[in-house]
């Protein structure tokens, strides 16, 4: 089983480029259809609008003089290397859609910091005066993909204790 999966470990590369292609695809449309801060209400409590980020996650760092895009570009490329490694190297369901979905999210916005200089948001979720900053598809599955590894790292712990619980047999 475990050489089928190593042989075949490109297969979850396909999974992060379908990830890039949707987020691009909908950063495209999101440029094309809004202009900066323009918005749509889509639902009480979500719009869609058009924002850019030239920093991290909830805009760490975004009024630095510039470096900021290099070094998150500089992580984004160092992070696919080893995400690209770990893959190779395989593992369960789980932990390998988990790095796949790391990696397409990574490429997405890594795309946006070299074109753009700046990453593109467009999901802004919101109730009663309150925001959540607004984010994109990279970033969903950026976050969807940690929260995979974090599950399988319980279930693999789950699985060792359930091994070293197992009454032993003796042959």
């Amino acid at each position: 089983m475990i050489s089928y999966v190593r042989r075949r470990w490109w297969l979850w590369l396909v999974l992060s480029l379908a990830v890039l292609i949707i987020d691009q695809a909908s950063k495209l449309a999101m440029l094309l259809t809004l202009h900066p801060g323009e918005g749509w209400i889509i639902t009480p409590f979500f719009s869609l609008v058009l924002a850019f980020n030239t920093g991290a996650a909830f805009s760490f760092l975004r009024d630095a003089a510039g470096w900021q895009r290099y070094l998150f570009s500089g992580i984004a490329i160092v992070a696919a290397l080893l995400i690209a490694w770990l893959l190779r190297r395989g593992g369960d369901k789980w932990y390998c859609t988990g790095l796949a979905l790391i990696l397409g999210g990574a490429l997405g916005n890594l795309c946006d910091r070299l074109t753009l200089g700046k990453v593109v948001d467009f999901l802004l979720f919101h109730w009663n005066g309150w925001y959540y900053p607004a984010f994109n598809v990279a970033d969903s599955a950026i976050t969807v993909g940690a929260a995979l590894l974090i599950i399988d790292s319980f279930r693999q712990r789950h699985n060792r204790a359930e091994e070293r619980d197992a009454p032993r047999r003796d042959t």
